[in-house]
């Protein structure tokens, strides 16, 4: 036998997997055979109203579509001979016409069948009953007098209806008689009074009945209550004696509490499952008592009871069978306690203990199960029926088995399919539910819509449905994209219904996924597509914000989410939507409130929704302002000397006051101002105030939070106080000395606040500290200032001043100290000397001079000292320098002073009159030094191969030059030095020739002077020599200042130099910062924009060719040191740059043989011309070519100014000068006149130097070497021809 129900519990494992595995709905399946389901139907007690039709519903579905019929009261209704009795189209509902019969016919018990051919389902007993509102019953209720103190309850006792109506009590107005801990309404209906007051006195107490059916109300005559104490009874005894019931005619006393409902010591309530439980108990006592409520049995269900009507009622909802017990309400007063037991009994209707039984359908020869699992208190009955027929009684069916609850099928047939009801009941009523089981043979269908697209949330849960149907149950499959694998391991989870399950889903899991449902009659595809979007977050979220009132104030709210999903934002104020205010202002990503108002104070929230997820975030808004001025000034405690003063604060808007500021007005001695008086915490309202005699208070207050001071309050009344003699004397009190025979005795007179009466005057006090003598005295009104004449010089004196009023003196007052007045000095310092220490620095020495003879204050000494003359130049030079030393020196430091020199110097002490007389006047010589750096170094003379330096002398010898030093050395490109070379030179040299110098080459030079000290600072030169394609040039360096280090803090850069050519300007410099990497920035002299520099970079180098530059025409340069990310860093000095103004030469063709031919031939001709000419000047004749030249100026060979590069008139000053090649005359002189119309001098248009300054020096190139040479020896040599095409050149 334990084998055989062990094998049946393994059956009933496999059949409940096949049942639960093919729950689906059916009704989304068209074609398929479905035996009748009932999907709706009236309540089991169906209450109707009288004046309405019957409506008894009872819908199923089937396919075919199932028919319908109806039991009454057990036995067939037949509805067609009914002609008050319709049933709707395809439908099972009945409706009753109650126009022509009474509803009373047709109350009973209903019961609806519904079938086709695959079988029959039945509904629950429906029993109709028509909803009753009966009326009262009449009756004369008599007026009730009762004595006060004592208990007191007003029946109701209402109609029975159908259902039970609702019960209050009112009055004849129709408004609710008030109810309290004292007098409350029981379950019943019944008013209870737990003791009776004079006040419930009323002839209209008044019970009403609602029926909630019929939306009726009914009421019950009024009853009347007099409430008397014993001695009103005594009165009226006799008046009501024969019509009026009467309670309690003992006097009533406190008392300890009973209980009016329920009565004893303990009851019992019986209560069904899954209803509401309501116990209740009422006490009478005096004073009235307090009910309380308890489980003797365990605790009371915290979120399923609540305590109603003032503690009377325990409400326990969804009653469970843990509730069954014992419960203890308890009444309590100050005079004892009751106590009464209710014991519950939890008794059960029967229920379904998971679900009813469901739809089975099954395969042909497959197994399956109906389960009918439901309990109840007493335990349930059980019985089956099939098709509406007890299961005895149906036709035998070898694959069904019944066991108590539940039928096993096995190996099922076509035949089988049938629908079974299940009755479960017992004597608190009953379950029923229909179940089909199908037997169907069908290949696999998904019921899930194709192409479905699932969007989740990342790391949300993702659930994509296969919800499908087969017989026999399909197996689901699941494949991601290519399909090359099944999802059954993690993190993917498949469920019985087909459903896969994506437990944390990440963007790796977008996809198409493919569902496939196999069956042994088919296979089934279905797909899916799965977007796993970005969460919604708000990355800023708005902050608590306090804001005084009528500012802005603005919370953020930044938001980021998926790209793909469209964000709706939504702010909220109070968990409500924001005010209609055009001041609150929404945007994208905050919330601004212009002009706060109180009213904006709250709780903001934004939202940001997508159609996938939200997230919130909220802050609170706390709306400040200056507190409200205090109110209600009082003063108490008024003393002479003191006061006390106490107020009500105003409102703190928000914001705590932090402290009071007390003020007062004098309203004696200055009416209208108002001063601080004291300050107390802003936790106080009272102030103990200290006063000053003789003044007229008034006093006002105002509060400060962390907004700012609130308007003053208002005044309170004045308080005078009496006058009295000072309490204090002047301060300040001091005596000093404006002649050398007087004494200024000066004070700090007393306020009228200080004065503490009229008549305020000073006793002024003095006399010689150190000499035995009586105080002197005088009497002072209305000043502040005594003089004492006759003193002698600066003597030490003693003061007093004491403040006196009409009501006496002050207190003795403090003597204060002084002194006569000050005269010059008498005497000068004796022993003044002087020790060398270096070439510029001496140190002075002299004698103190006595104390009295300075007669006065000594400030210190002031020593003059000045150069007398310099030991070479001896120029008389004699502008004093003074230095001033305290009056407790007795030598001092004279520095920086000029080496090799004579310096005198003297010596005078100084009070506070002013300077004494000199000392003897006495001199030093300062040694020899080091000499400044030469005043001047220029190149000059720069040939291939060699250059000419020359220099001017230090214009600061500091002693005797010896000679100097001359140090130079190439540098290349990369500013890196080469090997130095050094010569010693002379002193009576100012200039050096340094021959062998490579061309092309950059040098630096140093030169430095010496004296018998030692060597001078260097001054540097550049220079460059450069030779062009085509002719030969040296470029003449720009002299530049010696390089001491930085010329500024602001400013890194050094000496700056410029070269140039016809279109391109080196530009050179030293630079003495960290930065490695630098730019040229160049733009047109006349250029005033900032956009129209043009920059250069360079790397690592410090200088730069600034090439495409053009000819005539000036430019600013300047320099830039750059950081990372070429960040400017310093900027030099702007650079003027001048190019000389030159023809622009084209291709060059001077190489071409044709062109040589016809310079050739061009350069014979101009030959015979000048053999000619020569012949002519011989003659005295004279060319018309030099009238042209002297007509026609020719612009473009004008030389420029220095400053503005603009040109100047051109005086050819050379023109004594002979013509290279021509012959002189005996005397070797050549007149001006003579040599007016030379074409030499126009040269071969070479380019000019210019200045750092952009001035332009030297002449035409033309003017070589060669021919100033010519200058001073006679030559008779023809003129070159190339020289001549090159003069030819300069005019085209």
């Amino acid at each position: 036998m334990e084998w055989r129900r062990m094998d049946v519990g393994v059956l009933l494992l496999f059949l409940v997997h096949l049942a639960t595995a093919l729950e689906v709905p059916l009704d989304l399946l068209e074609g398929l055979p479905q035996p009748p389901t009932i999907t709706y139907q009236s309540p089991k007690d169906y209450i109707v109203d009288p004046r309405e039709n019957i409506i008894i519903h009872c819908e199923a579905k089937g396919k075919p579509h199932p028919s319908f019929s109806w039991t009454r009261n057990g036995t067939h209704f037949d509805i067609e001979n009914d002609p008050n009795v319709d049933m709707k189209p395809q439908s099972g509902t009945l409706v009753v016409d109650i126009s022509r019969e009474r509803v009373e016919h047709y109350e009973g018990v209903y019961q609806c069948t519904a079938r086709n051919k695959h079988g029959t389902a039945v509904s629950h007993n429906i029993v109709v009953r028509q909803s009753r509102s009966p009326l009262w019953s009449k009756e004369k209720i008599k007026p009730i007098v009762v004595q006060e103190g004592v208990s007191l309850v007003l029946p109701c006792r209402p109609p029975a209806g159908l259902p039970p109506p609702i019960i209050f009590w009112m009055d004849n107005n129709f408004q609710k008689l008030p109810q309290s801990k004292r007098v409350s309404q029981s379950l019943n209906g019944d008013l209870y009074f737990s003791n009776v007051r004079r006040e419930d006195t009323r002839n209209d107490y008044i019970c009403y009945a609602r029926f909630p059916h019929t939306q009726t109300i009914q009421q019950k005559q009024p009853i009347t209550v007099r409430v008397l104490n014993l001695d009103e009874i005594n009165d009226t005894m006799a008046a009501f004696y024969n019509d009026t019931d009467l309670f309690s005619e003992a006097p009533v006393d406190d008392r300890r509490p009973t209980f009016l409902i329920p009565s004893g010591s303990s009851s019992s309530k019986m209560v069904l499952r899954g209803d509401k439980l309501e116990m209740e108990c009422i006490a009478e006592g005096l004073p009235t008592p307090h009910i309380s409520w308890t489980k003797i049995s365990g605790d009371l269900p915290s979120k399923r009871t609540s305590f109603l009507n003032y503690n009377k009622t325990l409400h326990i909802e969804d009653v469970s069978a843990s509730d069954e017990g014992d419960y203890r309400c308890t009444a309590k007063n100050q005079f004892g306690s009751v106590h009464h037991t209710i014991h519950v009994m939890v008794k059960a209707a029967p229920y379904w203990i998971d679900v009813p039984p469901r739809n089975l359908v099954l395969a042909p020869g497959e197994s399956g199960r109906l389960s009918c699992l439901a309990s109840g208190t007493p335990k349930p009955t059980i019985t089956w029926a099939m098709n509406g027929i007890s299961i005895e009684n149906s036709p035998k069916d070898l694959s069904r088995k019944v066991e108590d609850d539940i039928i096993i099928f096995t190996d099922v047939q076509p035949e089988s399919s049938a629908v079974y009801q299940c009755n479960i009941s017992n004597e608190y009523g009953y379950v029923l539910s229909n179940a089909f089981v199908n037997v169907l043979s069908e290949p696999p269908r998904v019921l899930t819509p194709p192409n479905k697209v699932y969007q989740i949330i990342k790391n949300h849960q993702a659930l994509l449905d296969c919800s499908s149907f087969g017989s026999p149950m399909p197996k689901i499959t699941w494949f991601k994209d290519s399909r090359s694998s099944i999802l059954q391991e993690d993190p993917y989870i498949l469920h019985d219904n087909g459903t896969l399950e994506i437990h944390i889903a990440q963007a790796q899991h977008n996809g198409k996924y493919t569902c496939v449902a196999t069956n042994s009659l088919g296979i089934y595809e279905n797909h899916v597509y799965l977007e796993v979007k970005e969460p919604t977050r708000i990355l800023k979220q708005p902050e608590y914000k306090e804001v005084q009132r009528g500012r802005s104030v603005v919370f953020e709210c930044t938001v980021k989410h998926d790209p793909s999903l469209i964000p709706t934002m939504t702010w909220l104020k109070d968990d409500g939507e924001l005010p209609d205010d055009e001041r609150l202002i929404v945007d994208s990503d905050s919330l601004t409130i212009t002009d706060v108002t109180e009213d904006d104070a709250g709780v903001y929230t934004c939202i940001m929704n997508t159609t996938l997820d939200h997230d919130s975030a909220t802050a609170k808004l706390t709306v400040v302002e200056r507190p409200d001025p205090p109110t209600d000034l009082e003063l108490t405690d008024q003393k002479k000397r003191s006061v006390q003063l106490t107020w009500t604060p105003g409102d703190e808007h928000n914001s705590p006051v932090q402290k009071f500021l007390i003020q007062y007005e004098d309203s004696l001695h200055h009416r209208g101002h108002w001063r601080n008086l004291t300050e107390v915490p802003g936790t106080k309202t009272t102030a103990h105030l200290k006063l000053s005699p003789h003044v007229h208070y008034t006093f006002r207050v105002l509060a400060l939070n962390a907004v700012g001071f609130s308007n003053p309050s208002r005044p309170s009344r004045m308080y005078k106080t009496e006058p009295a003699a000072p309490d204090e004397n002047p301060t300040g009190v001091q005596g000093f000395g404006t002649e050398h025979n007087n004494l200024v005795i000066s004070w700090k007179p007393l306020t009228n606040l200080q004065s503490n009466g009229p008549g305020l005057h000073y006793r002024v006090m003095w006399r010689q500290k150190k000499v035995e003598s009586e105080w002197n005295t005088v009497t002072v009104s209305n000043n502040s200032k005594f003089v004492v004449s006759g003193t002698p010089t600066f003597v030490p004196y003693e003061i007093k001043v004491r403040a006196v009023n009409d009501h006496g003196a002050g207190p003795d007052p403090a003597i204060a100290h002084g002194y006569s007045g000050e005269d010059l000095p008498v005497a000068a310092p004796e022993n003044v000397h002087a020790v060398v220490r270096n070439s510029t620095l001496v140190e002075v020495f002299w004698d103190p001079v006595p104390a009295h003879l300075i007669r006065g204050n000594i400030k210190g000494y002031k020593v003059s000292y000045w150069r007398k003359h310099h030991y070479k130049h001896n120029p008389d030079h004699m502008e004093q320098d003074i230095l001033v030393f305290s009056g407790n020196h007795t030598q001092g430091m004279l520095p920086g002073l000029h080496p090799f020199s004579l310096y005198l110097f003297n010596v005078r002490v100084y009070n506070g009159k002013g300077e004494g007389p000199r000392s003897v006047t006495q001199q030093f010589k300062t040694p020899e030094g080091v000499p400044g750096s030469p005043t001047s170094l220029i190149v000059t003379n720069s040939n291939l191969d060699s250059l000419t330096l020359e220099w001017s002398p230090p214009h600061d010898h500091n002693g005797h030059i010896t000679g100097y030093t001359l140090k130079y050395q190439p540098v290349n490109n990369s500013n890196e030095l080469g090997p130095v070379e050094e010569l010693a030179l002379a002193a009576n040299e100012t200039s050096v020739t340094l021959p062998n110098l490579k061309y092309s080459i950059r040098y630096k030079f140093y030169l430095n002077a010496k004296t018998g000290a030692g060597a001078g600072a260097a001054i540097s030169q550049e220079a460059v020599i450069i030779r062009e394609e085509g002719s030969t040039q040296s470029l003449h360096p720009i002299a530049r200042s010696p390089p001491h280090g930085p010329p500024h803090k602001a400013s890194p850069f050094g000496n700056i130099s410029s070269m140039i050519g016809e279109d391109w300007a080196l530009i050179s410099w030293e630079y003495w910062g960290p930065e490695k990497n630098f730019s040229a920035q160049y733009r047109l002299n006349d250029s005033e924009s900032e956009e129209d520099w043009n920059t250069e970079f360079v790397n690592g180098s410090q200088n730069i060719t600034l090439k495409g530059l053009k000819g005539g025409l000036c430019y600013r340069v300047r320099l830039v040191a750059l950081g990372h990310h070429d960040q400017e860093f310093h900027h030099s000095k702007e650079l003027l740059v001048t190019l000389p103004a030159v023809a622009s030469r084209q291709v060059d063709i001077a190489t071409q043989g044709w062109f040589i031919g016809l310079m050739c031939a061009i350069a014979l001709l101009i030959l015979i011309l000048l053999i000619i000419c020569f012949i002519q000047r011989n003659k005295g004749g004279k060319y018309p070519v030099k009238e042209k030249e002297d007509a026609h100026t020719d612009p473009e060979f004008q030389p420029m100014k220095d400053d503005d590069c603009t040109f100047v008139e051109y005086s050819d000053n050379e023109d004594h000068k002979p013509l290279k090649g021509s012959r002189s005359p005996s005397n070797g002189t050549v007149k001006r006149d003579d040599s007016d119309d030379s074409l030499v001098d126009y040269g071969e248009g070479g380019d000019g130097q210019f200045n750092e300054d952009g001035s332009f020096i030297g002449q035409y190139s033309g003017k070589s070497a060669s021919r100033d040479t010519a200058e001073g020896h006679e030559s008779s040599e023809a003129p070159s021809p190339i020289k001549a095409m090159n003069s030819l050149n300069s005019f085209v």
